[in-house]
Order: structure tokens, then C-alpha cells, then sequence
């Protein structure tokens, strides 16, 4: 009787590790001026990490606790990194920012392209060489459109409420040669401002989604938590699904 629990104990271990969809975990690399980055990986079995997940202004990897694992349950591994600019929210501290004020290197919005740089490397060599999404937030957002216009790593860029947040840049000519699937949104007060980013850009593949409630800055728009968040979900949602089929 005994050695039939234990078989059966084991053969349930077995059936709950099999139906696993992610696992996430806490890993670390550096930026080419040896700034530490953090990030956590919300890694599905047998699916290789396509989607690189960067936070707003003031917080860190844990904006995406929520969003990462909707995002598995797409389809997608993805990898959520801590970029030098940056705090904390949702009781994770942003490490890369912790490492990055220690060696005293530069902890600005434009300062922070590197990381994402350095990710989008990582997640890059780690996907078999094969171009990934990159989703940014606020001045990540400014920060992927700018990266996605000039590196062929990108396949498709989600940036939530991008805007001109990058000192001694003028992001709207920055970006006018972006020509890969691009999705972009805002609070309904921003609309206006990212129009006015965008007006350079000739891209057929863009999608600029704009909620018809007041919405939210950022990739907060897809918490639970925000009013009318099912509509920013849906577009998004719509969005990844119709750029997976080749990752």
C-alpha cells in the first residue's frame, strides 16, 4: 500500500510539473558600461523567450507581475527587466537602479537605452537569433519606438504612452523611419500628444489604439485594475497574437 502512494505521489508530481506554463525566476546581466541588470523570467517549457517587458518612470520589473503571466498564458515567454531609471512598485525594488547609482553611471531616461540594449541582446542570442517584441512603458515606450526604428533584433514594438520624456532628443524624427507592426497607446488625454510623436511616421503595420474611457499613462492600461482595461487588453492582446506565428 505504502509503495502504491508513493507511485501515485510521484506520477501527480510528474502530471503538475508536465502542465507547468511558466517559470519565473530572477536573473541577472550587464550593460556595456557594467551596470548590473535584473530582470525576471516568466519562462514557458519548451517555448524560447521572444517578448522583453521594460517598466515607467520611477518603478521597476514588478509592473509586469501581472502582465507577464497574461502574457504566457498567450503563448509567449518573456523576460521583464529593471532599467537603471527607476524605483520600485508592487513591493519589488528596481536592483539595476540600485547598481547603477553605486558605480555612479548615468541614471537618466536616455541613459536607460542601454539596458534595454542589453536585454534585447540577451533575449536575442537566448531566442536562437531570431527577432523579438519589445513592449515598453512611458519613457521605455519612447525608448522602444527609438530602438525598434534602428535595430533589426525588433520584429513588432508595443509602446504605452510613449512622448517626447528623452532630454536633448527630438523622438518624433528619431523615429520617422519605423516601418516594422507597431502597436501604440495612451490615457485618453494623450491621445493628442502621441499623434503629434507619430506625425512623421508613414508605417501601414501601426495600430494606435485610443480608449473611449479616460484610461491610464502606461502599461498599467492592461492591469485589472483600470477602468476600461479590457478594451486596452483586447487591442493588445490582438496585436501579439497577430505577430507570433514566425517567432
Amino acid at each position: 500500500m505504502r509503495n502504491l502512494l508513493l507511485l501515485t505521489l510521484t506520477i501527480f508530481s510528474q502530471y503538475l510539473f508536465s502542465q507547468e506554463t511558466s517559470i519565473s525566476k530572477t536573473l541577472t546581466f550587464y550593460a556595456k558600461d557594467s551596470v548590473k541588470i535584473t530582470a525576471d523570467a516568466y519562462f514557458m517549457k519548451n517555448v524560447k523567450p521572444t517578448v522583453l517587458l521594460c517598466h515607467q518612470a520611477g518603478y521597476s520589473r514588478g509592473e509586469y507581475i501581472e502582465t507577464a503571466k497574461k502574457i504566457n498564458a498567450l503563448g509567449f515567454s518573456c523576460l521583464a527587466i529593471d532599467q537603471r531609471s527607476g524605483n520600485e512598485v508592487n513591493d519589488i525594488k528596481n536592483q539595476t537602479a540600485l547598481d547603477a547609482r553605486s558605480k555612479a553611471r548615468n541614471i537618466g531616461f536616455a541613459g536607460a537605452k542601454q539596458d534595454v540594449e542589453a536585454a534585447i541582446d540577451y533575449l536575442y542570442k537566448m531566442n536562437g537569433n531570431r527577432p523579438i517584441i519589445l513592449v515598453g512603458s512611458s519613457y521605455s515606450a519612447s525608448l522602444a519606438l527609438w530602438i525598434a526604428s534602428e535595430n533589426k533584433k525588433i520584429k513588432a514594438v508595443a509602446a504605452f504612452s510613449p512622448g517626447e520624456y528623452l532630454n536633448g532628443k527630438n523622438l518624433a524624427v528619431l523615429i520617422k523611419s519605423l516601418d516594422i507592426p507597431t502597436f501604440i497607446t495612451s490615457s485618453k488625454r494623450e491621445i493628442s500628444p502621441v499623434e503629434k510623436l507619430l506625425r512623421f511616421v508613414n508605417n501601414e503595420k501601426l495600430i494606435h489604439y485610443k480608449p473611449s474611457e479616460n484610461g491610464i499613462h502606461g502599461s498599467r492600461a492592461i492591469w485589472k485594475t483600470t477602468n476600461g482595461y479590457e478594451g486596452y487588453w483586447n487591442a493588445f492582446k490582438t496585436f501579439m497574437l497577430s505577430n507570433k506565428n514566425d517567432l
